[in-house]
């Protein structure tokens, strides 16, 4: 059901505004981000006619913008990645893992998001990956999905890191598997005082090297003895590594996956209202407990939008990295000798010949199949409602 209110109803009644107040100062990223969200299941992307092969029901479904910041669009993008990723469990415990950097580092990493959150990426996972083989805790190789989120609930600047984790893994002579304890995999304080090294050494290296830009407020950071001092505080402070509870089985792991992989800064279904006074959204304040957690919120058009911008991420840039015996090349052979040593069988590989599932919503008069019968092009409608059997009726849109 169509949510009543949309990010994509915000951005067109107050994108063009928003854009001419503040041109010269977004990103070719952010336009294009603002853009597909606008035209996102419009005329502009073009379409199709779908039939129902029972009753007649026809309607138009314009074409989706598949624009990953876009909140309508990640629904079938997480299930397609989740079915991919489906095949890579493992019958073992799974962690839940977060990496937070502390607020003077995430102000760094805003007017450095690319080289930043790629150096958070390298940082935690490195973190994991060496304290995981070092035999005083576990001992041995690791599998980790890394999931990066830039924002707190509120839609502030909030860069963290979310890690799925195995409960276990291979030997380093790859003879054995060996199993995490129950309900504990590796202590946080040894994993947050090494990522905190790990990250501040490299990214004094960055700064020596020329590759951080700052401006505004931070222009003074050009500054190396500026620079060590802004950082100075936070090499005394303690780094939290959060680690969650177990997941309860493989199937738990999906579900926490299809929730956050695709995620977006906000989605349509927090949003309340929206008129000249502002945007009022659902949030979380979790400096509260229990019922007081759930908060209300109305920023300002312009202010709503800033915020939602803040989290588009540079072209290219993956959020969802894997590591350990998910890395890429060696994906395949280590789940192989995983398996092998857990003594559990490798999943079929004839589910790939099936005909993939129909994704379509199924007719909304009767509940059968829809079927396509006419495609238009961008900017173009389509020539008119059906006719001649079998689809004879006379539904509208």
């Amino acid at each position: 059901m169509r949510a009543s209110i949309e990010v994509a109803d915000i951005f067109r009644t107050a994108g063009p505004a928003y854009r001419a107040a503040h041109a010269g100062h977004l990103t070719l990223q952010q336009l294009k981000v603002m853009s597909a969200i606008e035209h996102c299941r419009t005329a502009a992307l073009g379409g199709h006619v779908e039939v129902c092969e029972d009753c007649g029901q026809w309607r138009i479904a314009y074409n989706s913008c598949r624009n990953r910041h876009c909140p309508k669009c990640q629904g079938a993008a997480a299930r397609t990645w989740l079915a991919e990723r489906e095949a890579d469990l493992l019958p073992v415990g799974y962690f839940h893992v977060v990496f937070t950097l502390p607020a003077e580092v995430a102000d760094i990493a805003f007017q450095n998001k690319a080289l930043v959150y790629d150096l958070l990426f390298k940082a935690a996972s490195e973190t994991m990956l060496t304290i995981a083989a070092d035999p005083k805790h576990l001992g041995a190789r690791i599998g980790i999905t890394a999931v990066l989120h830039t924002w707190g609930s509120a839609m502030t600047h909030h860069p963290h890191l979310h890690m799925i984790v195995s409960g276990g893994g291979i030997a380093p002579d790859g003879s054995r598997w060996i199993s995490s304890r129950p309900g504990f995999l590796l202590p946080v304080r040894v994993l947050g005082k090494l990522f905190r090294r790990l990250f501040l050494t490299r990214l004094v290296a960055l700064h020596d090297a020329g590759r951080l830009s700052f401006f505004g407020t931070l222009a003074h950071l050009t500054e190396r003895r500026a620079f060590l001092h802004h950082l100075a505080p936070v090499r005394e402070k303690r780094w939290v590594v959060y680690a969650k509870p177990p997941f309860a089985g493989p199937e738990a792991v999906l579900a926490y996956l299809s929730r956050y992989t695709h995620r977006v800064a906000i989605s349509n279904r927090r949003l309340i209202a929206f008129d000249e006074t502002g945007v009022t959204f659902r949030y979380k304040d979790y400096r509260r407990d229990g019922a007081d957690r759930q908060q209300v919120m109305t920023l300002a058009i312009d202010e709503f939008i800033r915020r939602f911008l803040l989290h588009v991420l540079p072209h290219g840039f993956h959020r969802i990295r894997h590591y350990g015996l998910l890395a890429g090349g060696s994906r395949k052979g280590s789940l192989a000798r995983a398996r092998e040593l857990l003594n559990v069988a490798a999943p079929s590989e004839n589910d790939t010949s099936q005909e993939p599932p129909d994704v379509r919503p199924p007719c909304p008069c009767c509940g059968g199949r829809m079927i396509i019968i006419e495609v238009f092009e961008r900017w173009r409608q389509p020539r008119g409602p059906p006719h001649g059997s079998p689809w004879t009726g006379s539904s509208t849109p």
